[in-house]
């Protein structure tokens, strides 16, 4: 069932590329994203819901990582795409963490609900198979900015999985909520909008989307929220979610109005690297 990803009490909190954290220096970390180190800290937090970015290796290899190329984020050049597993395995994220394999992921935090973005094409069926070996259906919610992308995950996966709008999806929500009657969403549909505040000076969420979510059953998730300030104007508005990298802030609104609905601090659980 689908509803299952999206069975918690919400809003939903949802650790973007596992978030921020503080070093035992008390130094805040931002560079770390995607890395194990990251989500161990939210599932620390108590998070149950963690957001990542996938790309396929060139031998087929799904990796928690957010850029095509690997310049930006680690010590090592090249698309992620291009390059065989075993040379993104040397990669070193700011220097320092190895870069993930979704199953490794999956596995570390079986309690754990991911939401996972596609980021290029060549993720779709590696993520089908990551799926089909694990049996975590009903653990992740997948996403992606290309709409045929993700009406394509939605004719392949061959059990119901959780999925959020597509760009040309919002665009028809956006619209329904202005104009009546309601316009038909894409494919299979989604079980939620997961929005922008704006995108290029427009805005894309209001109250009248999130009802016009809300009456075709879809939950509406807004990133990526850093200020507490903006998380408690998105609470009051309704909505079902909010994704951030200031995990630690998140919470502490979250838990001050009576709404955390995150676990107890998690386990140990590390990814063993070698």
């Amino acid at each position: 069932m689908t509803d299952a990803y999206l069975s918690s009490r919400p809003p939903l909190a949802l650790a973007h590329r596992g978030g921020w954290f503080t070093d035992g220096r008390g130094v805040r970390r931002t560079e770390l994203e995607n890395t194990a180190v990251a989500f161990q800290h939210a599932v620390d937090l108590g998070y149950t819901y963690l957001e990542t970015d996938v790309h396929a290796t060139s031998d087929g290899v799904l990796m928690a990582f957010h850029d095509h190329t690997l310049d930006r984020a680690t010590d090592m050049n090249g698309a992620i795409g291009d390059l065989p597993y075993r040379r993104v395995a040397q990669a070193r994220v700011a220097g320092q963490e190895p870069v993930p394999v979704l199953e490794d992921l999956l596995g570390a935090w079986p309690q754990a609900r991911f939401n996972i973005d596609l980021k290029s094409d060549a993720a779709v069926e590696p993520l089908l198979d990551v799926l089909r070996r694990t049996r975590a259906w009903e653990r992740v919610c997948v996403g992606s900015f290309d709409q045929r992308r993700i009406d394509r995950a939605r004719r392949l996966f061959d059990r119901p999985v959780a999925t959020s709008c597509g760009p040309l999806d919002v665009v028809r929500l956006r619209l329904a909520s202005l104009w009546r009657p309601l316009l038909p969403l894409a494919g299979r549909g989604p079980d939620c909008a997961q929005i922008p505040l704006s995108r290029g000076g427009f805005p894309v969420l209001s109250r009248d989307l999130i009802r016009t979510a809300h009456q075709r059953g879809l939950q509406v998730h807004v990133w990526t929220i850093n200020e507490p300030a903006v998380m408690e104007r998105l609470i009051d508005a309704g909505v079902d979610g909010i994704v951030t990298d200031n995990t630690l802030g998140l919470k502490q609104v979250l838990v001050r109005r009576g709404l955390w609905s995150g676990s107890s601090p998690g386990t140990d659980s590390t990814l063993q690297n070698g």
